[in-house]
């Protein structure tokens, strides 16, 4: 029996934009964004929280992702 745990990506939708965009990186400077979704950064609740708290703004939505992740 594998054991799965439950993660979290942060999809951003922009206003005019084509693709969702998903965070890449978080750290020392600016967040970094990125269309694929498998190179998103695959993180906590609380760490994908403070995330959406950083990038809110009127031109953007973030909202939360699950992602199943065999551990």
């Amino acid at each position: 029996m594998k054991m799965t745990t439950i993660k979290f990506v942060v999809k951003l939708n922009r206003k005019g934009a084509l693709a969702p965009q998903y965070v890449c990186r978080v750290g020392g400077g600016p967040i970094e964004t990125t269309t694929n979704r498998k190179l998103a950064l695959v993180m906590g609740k609380f760490s994908a929280q403070d995330a959406i708290e950083a990038l809110q703004s009127s031109h953007r939505t973030a909202e939360l992702v699950t992602v199943t992740v065999a551990a």
